[in-house]
């Protein structure tokens, strides 16, 4: 049985993928692990296949383009319990692997190179990448999802082939490396770090990554699978804000440390509430939709949340606030009428509009977010191997 399988991805490494597969090779041979080199070519056109074949290893041909494409093709053709992944472009130490095997033996499951710990050679990394964007990037990955990687983007790591299969990681390009830590973390995989370096590549043209095009490819794929932290965290403290600026302006000017707060404070505060409320609803949304199509896990609180939303749910409290946004109209005219329908305080015009339009916009969204959720929710399958159940079907947590 193969032990290990040290694959590498390669569009065009002639000038250094000999060097990068003798290194990988006298590796296998000094540790006596039983291994093989996979080569997985995404269309090369410089003989790159003929040099990988001559030095006894493995090439896949992968016809998408993409280093995620060449990757995910590589890690399904690949023998070994284990992978080491790294570029072909002689950067990475392949004959200094003994950190990764070891904690992969011991049971972790993800185990990342951290070229920061390990020690970056002068010209290895430009300094756009090393000062802002791998840093920055690292660091909302570590914050959104609760991960110790301290390098998002080291292209050297390994990984049990089993685990990080189950993960479903789909991203053609560079942003696949993220993927692969974003997922993992979120599976809750056993993930381990280990210093490794970096030195200048051994190519003469320039590298595939395009730093800006790439790096927002990246961000946008954490953004995306983070909707704690993208939305309800953001409309939790809006509508946070917005009530307890509402609520008192709703009655009458307030002044805090010399600054008078008034209508227009009041529409600012209506915006946030709306807003908020909207976003606590995309994130309940875009996490059902996530769950149910496999692209995060779930939790025992969303189960939960899961077994006692329904559209009727929503559209009885969506009618509780179209309700009072009636009466609230009804008592506005009445005492309009009261007065003779004569001219109105704009103070006051502005108070009772702000209620009437907070009342009826979370109405509205509650009924049409519940239709919404109700129609994702259809034939939905609980987690963890529950039944397919419909949607007034009870779920239970998991």
């Amino acid at each position: 049985m193969i032990e290990l399988t040290i694959l590498m991805p390669c569009l065009n490494e002639a000038e250094t993928l000999a060097t990068c597969i003798r290194k990988a090779r006298a590796y296998l041979d000094a540790s006596g692990i039983n291994g093989e080199i996979l080569i997985a070519d995404n269309g090369s056109t410089d003989g790159s296949q003929a040099i990988a074949e001559g030095l006894g290893a493995v090439v896949v041909p992968v016809p998408m383009r993409g280093y995620g494409a060449a990757l995910s093709a590589g890690i399904a053709a690949a023998q070994g319990r284990y992978v080491i992944m790294g570029d072909s472009d002689d950067s990475y130490d392949f004959l200094n692997l003994d950190g990764f095997v070891e904690r992969l033996r011991a049971g972790a499951d993800l185990v990342m190179g951290n070229r920061f710990k390990g020690g970056i050679a002068p010209g290895a990394m430009p300094a756009l990448h090393r000062y802002l964007g791998n840093p920055v990037l690292s660091t909302i990955g570590r914050v959104l999802y609760r991960t110790p990687v301290g390098d998002f983007h080291c292209g050297l790591r390994g990984f049990s082939r089993a685990a990080i299969q189950r993960l479903g990681l789909t991203s053609p390009g560079m942003e696949f490396a993220s993927e692969m830590v974003m997922k993992a973390s979120l599976a809750g995989l056993n993930i381990a770090e280990v210093p490794t370096t970096l030195s200048p590549d051994g190519r003469s043209r320039p590298p595939h990554l395009r730093s800006w095009r790439d790096g927002w490819r990246h961000l946008k794929l954490l953004l995306t699978f983070a909707p704690f932290s993208i939305f309800l965290y953001p409309g939790l403290a809006l509508l946070g804000l917005g009530g307890m600026l509402f609520l008192p302006l709703l009655f009458t000017p307030v002044t805090l440390g010399g600054v008078t707060l008034d209508t227009g404070t009041l529409i600012f505060a209506a915006t946030f509430i709306m807003t908020g409320f909207q976003l606590v609803w995309f994130h309940a949304l875009a996490r059902l939709f996530a769950v149910r199509m496999n692209l995060l896990p779930t939790s025992s609180q969303f189960e939960s949340l899961r077994a006692r939303l329904s559209v009727d749910t929503a559209c009885q409290v969506g009618a509780v606030f179209l309700l009072m946004a009636v009466l609230a109209t009804l008592a506005s005219v009445g005492f309009w009428a009261f007065n003779g329908f004569g001219p109105l305080d704009p103070g006051t015009i502005t108070r009772t509009a702000s209620l009437v339009a907070v009342l009826a916009a979370l109405g509205v969204q509650s009924v049409t977010n519940g239709f919404l959720w109700g129609l994702l929710n259809q034939n939905a399958p609980v987690a963890a191997g529950g039944a397919t159940e419909t949607l007034e079907a009870p779920r239970q947590s998991v």
